[in-house]
């Protein structure tokens, strides 16, 4: 007898290409965040990743203490290889 009851990895949804923190950014997905996520930018594991997109190979991440005028962080953006993954 087989069991048919999906597994947590079967009710996740797919990880976007390109993905934002950021509620008020068209690339933010609300329930891709439910879940937990990692970030690998060049082969390390980063936690302070704000955006990517892994077409462009790019992540933005905050410059320092620095805040806009609306009181987000500056970001700056990083190129090299990124990968996005689940974590469990």
């Amino acid at each position: 007898m087989t069991d048919t009851t999906p597994t947590p990895t079967d009710t996740r949804p797919e990880l976007p290409d390109h993905l934002s923190v950021d509620p008020r950014s068209p690339h933010h997905v609300a329930a891709v965040f439910a879940h937990a996520i990692g970030i690998r930018f060049n082969d390390q594991e980063r936690s302070d990743v704000e955006e990517y997109c892994i077409s462009d190979g790019w992540v933005k991440v905050p410059a320092g203490k620095a805040k806009d005028r609306k009181g987000q962080p500056l970001l700056i953006k990083l190129k090299g290889k990124v990968q996005a993954f689940y974590r469990e």
